[in-house]
């Protein structure tokens, strides 16, 4: 393992019966608990009933990386900082003939969760609980560094530019009669007399 701060995790996944034709069962995160050896290393069924089913996915490595500490600021600064689990279904049926949805990461992050969505994955969400949060702000309070405000330049400073981007000029002086239609004929001009 590196030397970049990790806990070790372990997720439950929850499949709850539908009385729906099209989509009979549906999955979603149940919770990320603390990961202890007694799990051991393969997905194991913890508990099941005619309506749902409750199924642990353990040993996921959390680790904090400096590089996404803005990612982690921004879960924080959330009103309920949490875990981002992304997961994928199996894509073959298992002995039973039901498929799993199995964890593939577990965050910390909003930015992993960002690219996650951006992919079109499934990504659940679950509070994450006051130690984890305590361990993810000490990490925080050493790491970031908010990038300095820039000063917005005045809209009136900006150069001005066509709809393609080019240069653009505004003449001041008015012209009068608009050059070619509309309106009533200036003094002199050839109107009725």
């Amino acid at each position: 393992m590196s030397s970049r701060p990790f806990i070790s995790v372990a997720v439950v996944m929850r499949r709850e019966h539908l009385n729906n034709r099209w989509q009979p069962w549906r999955w979603s995160l149940g919770e990320v608990v603390p990961h202890e050896d007694v799990f051991g290393s393969v997905p194991r069924l913890l508990r099941q009933s005619e309506a749902e089913e409750h199924w642990l996915f353990p040993g996921f490595a959390v680790e904090l990386f400096r590089d996404d500490v803005e990612g982690y600021h921004l879960n924080l600064s959330a009103p309920e900082p949490c875990w981002f689990v992304h997961w994928r279904m199996d894509e073959e049926p298992g002995a039973d003939g039901h498929q799993l949805a199995r964890p593939v990461d577990v965050s910390l992050s909003y930015h992993d969760a960002g690219r996650w969505l951006d992919a079109q994955e499934n990504v659940d969400q679950v509070p994450a609980p006051g130690p984890v949060r305590e361990w993810l702000q000490a990490f925080v309070t050493e790491h970031y560094q908010p990038e300095p405000k820039r000063r917005r330049r005045p809209e009136s400073f900006r150069p001005l530019t066509d709809r393609f981007g080019n240069p653009a000029s505004i003449s001041t002086g008015k012209t009068r009669g608009g050059g070619g239609g509309g309106g009533a004929p200036a003094e002199g001009e050839g109107g009725h007399g």
